[in-house]
């Protein structure tokens, strides 16, 4: 490699997005921003519901607004800057701009999957132990388990990031994706990656596998469980797991597809990838929604209250 090569960096990188043709990158940002509407919409009205009506007081609606600000987030970090590309012909991204995309990224991501644990966690108490509930997942402890659910997602961003930006970035600079991430840029590195790639793959790909496998466990012991011993108050517990065990295989199985694999790219990443960026947070309120009763009630109320105050 010459060493001018490698001192010089790239200032940007440029987007292949998710395909070449324009009649259908309009066809994209029609359905993709009806996708991010959605999801802006069902979030909000989860968090000014569980904010605003006092039936939703309990432990599990105080995560489950957590969990829909996370979905905000998460999705504003790569679905804003996809669709601005979509009305492009040339898609580029600055070498910093691409680096803040990863760290948040990461660091929503990790976040998410923590607080899925978080969740699992509440199940577990609300079935296991519905007379210490209350005492159990009480308000200080449910704020300690959320900072730390951020806490773990900026541990875990961080640690891809300050990996990322010591790796010298010469050229070429195409990425065959629509927003940055680790898999795609640093193949892009002007040196020997492998043992960065092993080293993430432990981060990432790694940590999310078995964080899946634990998940998938816990709730196989949960459902085993109850079904010999039911009572009503288990009964509203249990209301929301199937809700739950969905959002998390939305949340956990393009991730395991895409970054158990960090040496080599399979053709159905970037639609993978739309899987749980685009759709899964505009899937995960719609699903509590309808799954669980009082949270349907709550949204049916606070929406009537906006249509009675509109008409007077």
């Amino acid at each position: 490699m010459d060493p001018e090569n490698i001192t010089r960096r790239i200032k940007e990188f440029q987007f292949l997005g998710l395909t070449a043709s324009r009649p259908l990158q309009y066809v994209l940002f029609i359905a993709f921003i009806t996708v991010y509407i959605t999801t802006w919409f069902g979030n909000l009205t989860i968090i000014t519901a569980v904010i605003t009506d006092h039936r939703l007081r309990s432990p599990m609606y105080f995560l489950l607004g957590n969990l829909a600000f996370i979905d905000l987030s998460e999705s504003s970090v790569t679905v804003p800057k996809m669709l601005w590309d979509l009305t492009l012909q040339h898609k580029v991204i600055s070498f910093a701009g691409c680096m803040t995309q990863i760290f948040f990224f990461h660091f929503t991501g990790g976040a998410a999957i923590f607080f899925l644990v978080v969740m699992a966690l509440d199940r577990y108490v609300a079935i296991h132990k519905p007379l210490q509930y209350l005492t159990i997942m009480k308000p200080g402890v449910c704020v300690g388990l959320v900072a730390g659910a951020w806490l773990g997602g900026f541990v875990h961003s961080l640690v891809q990031i300050v990996l990322m930006v010591r790796l010298p970035f010469c050229g070429p600079n195409i990425l065959d994706h629509y927003y940055c991430d680790v898999p795609q840029v640093i193949k892009l590195a002007c040196t020997e990656t492998f043992v960065i790639e092993l080293l993430m793959f432990s981060n990432s790909g790694l940590l999310t596998i078995l964080t899946f496998f634990a998940l998938v466990v816990s709730y196989t012991i949960i459902l085993v469980k109850i079904r010999v011993h039911v009572t009503e108050g288990k009964k509203k517990a249990l209301s929301t797991c199937g809700a739950q065990i969905t959002v998390v295989c939305i949340h956990f199985v393009p991730p395991v597809l895409i970054y158990s694999q960090p040496f080599h790219k399979f053709s159905g990443e970037k639609a993978l990838a739309t899987l749980f960026t685009v759709f899964a947070p505009m899937l995960n309120p719609l699903i509590y929604i309808l799954r669980n009763t009082e949270m349907k009630n709550a949204v049916r109320r606070l929406l009537k209250r906006n249509i009675f105050s509109e008409k007077k």
